[in-house]
């Protein structure tokens, strides 16, 4: 089964920087390794709807984020880990939501694999 597995959230003040972390792993349904198109983050906030933030293909490395965070997030991965981050910069209340780590599989047609998130607050 494959896994996502979030990490690095916290407690920052307006102004700091958070980086987080995401690693896939494991198998997929028919047992072969997982095997990613794209990798992303969304994130949720209480009482709103989950959004977008950004993604990055896996080959190629493309970028794209949504117009809240660009130019303050970036997104990264290694390939070799099946690993992805995301470099929080001057971060605002805003940005306070549980962040989320998606994947797409290869043959999937949107992200079809999900971690558990992680917290970021960010306090004014």
């Amino acid at each position: 089964q494959v896994q996502l597995v979030e990490s690095g959230g916290g407690v920052v003040q307006a102004g700091s920087s958070l980086r987080l972390s995401c690693v896939a792993s494991g198998r997929t349904a028919s047992g072969r390794p997982f095997s990613n198109v794209a990798m992303g983050w969304f994130r949720q906030a209480p009482g709103k709807d989950r959004e977008f933030v950004g993604s990055i293909r896996w080959s190629g490395g493309s970028t794209y984020y949504a117009d809240s965070v660009k130019g303050r997030f970036t997104i990264s991965r290694e390939k070799v880990g099946n690993t992805i981050y995301l470099q929080m910069n001057t971060l605002k209340p805003e940005d306070t939501a549980r962040y989320y780590c998606a994947g797409q599989s290869v043959g999937a047609e949107s992200y079809n694999y999900w971690g558990q998130g992680t917290q970021v607050t960010v306090a004014s």
